[in-house]
C-alpha cells in the first residue's frame, strides 16, 4: 500500500515552489499550497492532491494562525519553508526598512512557522530551508545585499538550531541554495530554471536523513562554507 505524504510548501505560487508543488503532487502526494495570492499555474494544479491556501503572509501573526488554522491536525511529513524576498540595499544606499523586512520574511518566518507547527511535525518528517549561498559569510566576495545577506545568515543559523534541537524527535532539516534560478525574484536572469532547482531539492529532501541534518547544500549536492 502507497503510503501518501503531505507536503506544505510556502511562497507556492511562483517560481521553485510552483514547481515544487507540481513534483509532489504528480509524485501522488497530498500538497498544501501556501500563498498571499494564488496564480493561475497553480489553480491549474488545484486538483483532489493540492489544496492551496491564499491570503497568508508569513510575516504576520495572522498569517502564521491561518497556515495552522488551515493544516489544523493534520501531520505533515515535509515542511518546506521557500517564501522570501530579495531587496536592495548598497553601503551608499542603506535602508533599514527594507532590511527588516527581508529579516521578518527571510529568518523570522521561517522559524516561527516551524516552531508553530510542530505538533504536526513526527518523527521521519523533514523540514527544508530555501536559503541562498548569499548567506554565506565565507562566500562573500561582492559585498553588498546587505538585508538579504544578513536574513539569509540568520535563516542558515536558525535551520542548525533546529537540526540540533529537533534532533531528538528524528525530524531532519535540510538547508538548500537553489542556484542561480530563473525567477521573477532575479528578473528571470539565472542560469538554471525553477523546474530544475526544485528537482534537485526534492531529491536532496528525499535522501536526508538525520546525519546529514544541519548541513547547508547547493541544490546540485555540494556543501557550502558557512
Amino acid at each position: 500500500m502507497k503510503v501518501v505524504k503531505t507536503v506544505v510548501i510556502t511562497g507556492a505560487n511562483r517560481g521553485i515552489g510552483l514547481a515544487m508543488v507540481s513534483i509532489y503532487a504528480n509524485q501522488g502526494s497530498k500538497v498544501i499550497a501556501l500563498c498571499r495570492k494564488s496564480s493561475a499555474k497553480l489553480n491549474a494544479l488545484s486538483n483532489e492532491n493540492v489544496e492551496i491556501i491564499e491570503n497568508i503572509d508569513v510575516a504576520t501573526d495572522a498569517g502564521i494562525k491561518e497556515i495552522c488554522s488551515a493544516i489544523g491536525s493534520q501531520t505533515i511529513d515535509i515542511l518546506i519553508n521557500n517564501a522570501g524576498i530579495l531587496r536592495d540595499e548598497s553601503l551608499d544606499n542603506l535602508n533599514i526598512d527594507t532590511i527588516n523586512e527581508q529579516f521578518q520574511v527571510n529568518a523570522v518566518a521561517p522559524l516561527n512557522i516551524c516552531q508553530s507547527l510542530l505538533n504536526n511535525l513526527t518523527s521521519g518528517s523533514k523540514i527544508a530551508l530555501i536559503t541562498s549561498r548569499m548567506g554565506s559569510i565565507a562566500d562573500n566576495g561582492s559585498g553588498g545585499r546587505y538585508g538579504y545577506r544578513m536574513s539569509k545568515a540568520a535563516l542558515n543559523a536558525a535551520g542548525m538550531s533546529l537540526a540540533k534541537d529537533l534532533e531528538q524527535d528524528k525530524i531532519s532539516v535540510g538547508i538548500y541554495h537553489p542556484g542561480y534560478v530563473q525567477t521573477d525574484m532575479v528578473n528571470n536572469s539565472g542560469d538554471i530554471s525553477a523546474d530544475v532547482a526544485a528537482i534537485r531539492i526534492t531529491q536532496l529532501i528525499d535522501e536526508l536523513t538525520l546525519k546529514a541534518s544541519g548541513v547547508f547544500r547547493h541544490s546540485n549536492g555540494e556543501v557550502l562554507p558557512w
